[in-house]
């Protein structure tokens, strides 16, 4: 394993702005166990809002908050009854909305600041930190920049709603538009490479090629997924599966972790119908707003991938209003769901839509029974997408029963395993090939690093880093002193 360059001077500048804006800097371990944290740390954050611009919500980068009490408790999930989903193996999502930001990639941003935060490559005195996103990533880097003094930089398609805009407008961060919706990354990457070039205050964060993007996934949702599972099984559970979107692929290394625990468990990636990338090496724009796409991300172990899906964007935004106008209510608890799932619905914005479809899909391609679990992600909630209900009104009239009966009975119950693909040995290999055209000729990566991707140790030793990086952290923090 390659030993990790310090740069001395620069940390104890990094250290001097914690010192300065009061930060102490939780720990991977601290994250995946949040008990773990100081009778003090809990104390200072009881009466601090989620999403308070306050250095101790760093402690709140984890599935564990209670937002009723403002500590910590059991991790966030929600089990779509099967009711809804139609069939009969379990379905639960992990719910992204109690993290500051209001989503789970505040973490992913995180995973990726502070390992070079306390390495020294990251100078937080003197350079902005650029955030190129599709949304949710970007509000997770100005949040982490907001805490450091520092001004972000967002990098986002200037089709995504207008609420994301908004909030980073709002915690002061520099917004860029660039051009095209949420399948249009290359032109992200064309700004980026724009900034390097022209701006030598930045330092850019990619999550879509930065490993610690996954590792934070791979320690801290993969351990909270194992921990739901151990809580809500049966004598003769068993978890069948995992179901992500691709997006930047830090999510879906939840399933590396989880493979390693429940060897027999499928790995399905979810992506858009109308940019089917790896299903059929499509491209196109869609409205499944967070799933970026059109390549496949640099960080992705497409090697662990066993079944891809496609969902239909038009599917999300029906199920969209199903879940959330009183018209869907109704229709629900007719089929007899129960009002308090009704009430939670809201909890899933429109990728955790999506993931849900997936996961349908693949409890009734693998023919999946009651002892059967699959596990997904409600990245963020309904919060983020106020707006779109708004323009599904003016685009197609206001919502009545019998239209959320079709939609429900069509789209939910009505899924069916068309649009997806069990991947062989050799389809996986072509889609990690498929890297070299985005990351070697476009991105500056060279091939040699390109086949030590598809080696499984490479990837054991990239999570393994984890440990040195607390051990840093535990320095860095020594170093800066802050007492509560």
């Amino acid at each position: 394993m390659a030993k990790l360059k310090l740069n001395e001077e620069v940390i104890k500048r990094n250290a001097a702005v914690c010192k300065k804006q009061r930060i102490i800097i939780p720990t991977f371990k601290q994250m995946k166990h949040p008990e773990t944290v100081s009778q003090k740390v809990k104390d200072t954050l009881k009466p601090v809002g989620l999403w308070d611009i306050d250095p101790i919500n760093l402690f709140r980068i984890t599935w564990h908050n209670d937002h009723k009490t403002g500590l910590f408790g059991g991790v966030n999930f929600l089990e779509i009854p099967h009711e809804i989903t139609g069939v009969k193996a379990r379905i639960i999502g992990l719910v992204g909305k109690y993290f500051p930001t209001g989503a789970h990639k505040v973490g992913a941003a995180f995973g990726c600041l502070a390992p070079r935060l306390v390495t020294g490559e990251y100078d937080a005195a003197n350079q902005k930190a650029v955030w190129p996103s599709t949304g949710n990533y970007c509000r997770g880097g100005a949040f982490d920049s907001a805490l450091l003094g520092t001004t972000a930089v967002a990098i986002l398609p200037e089709g995504m709603s207008k609420e994301r805009f908004d909030w980073l407008r709002k915690i002061g961060a520099e917004v860029i538009a660039t051009p095209g919706t949420e399948s249009n990354v290359k032109e992200i990457y064309d700004k980026c490479w724009e900034i390097r070039k022209t701006r030598k205050d930045c330092v850019i964060f990619n999550q879509f090629d930065e490993m610690g993007n996954p590792t934070w996934h791979y320690h801290v949702t993969g351990a909270a997924i194992e921990e739901v599972f151990n809580k809500i099984k049966g004598p003769k559970s068993r978890l069948a599966g995992f179901v992500s979107a691709t997006g930047s692929a830090g999510t879906i290394a939840a399933g590396d972790y989880l493979k390693k625990k429940f060897p027999g468990m499928t790995i399905t990636a979810s992506e858009a119908l109308q940019c089917p990338t790896i299903l059929a090496n499509g491209f196109g724009e869609h409205r499944i707003e967070g799933i970026g796409d059109k390549h496949i991300p640099w960080v992705h172990n497409v090697r662990n991938t066993d079944v891809v899906t496609a969902i239909d964007d038009e599917a999300c935004m029906r199920v969209l209003r199903v879940f959330n106008e009183p018209e869907g209510h109704k229709v629900l608890a007719s089929y007899g769901v129960k009002q308090e799932v009704i009430d939670q619905l809201n909890l899933l914005g429109i990728s955790g839509i999506s993931n849900l479809l997936s996961a349908i899909k693949t409890a009734k391609y693998y023919e999946m029974g009651e002892n059967d679990v699959v596990f997904t992600m409600f990245t963020d909630s309904m919060e983020m997408y106020q707006s779109r209900r708004k323009e599904l009104d003016e685009q197609l009239g206001k919502y009545t029963e019998t239209q959320a009966a079709v939609d429900f009975e069509r789209r939910l119950l009505g899924t069916t395993v068309d649009y997806m693909k069990e991947l062989t040995y050799a389809d996986r290999k072509a889609v990690h090939n498929l890297k070299y055209f985005t990351w070697v000729e476009q991105q500056g990566r060279n091939s040699t690093d390109l086949r030590r991707l598809w080696d499984p140790e490479y990837w054991d030793e990239t999570f393994a880093l984890v440990d040195e990086y607390d051990k840093l952290i535990e320095a860095f923090n020594k170093e800066a002193g802050v007492e509560l």
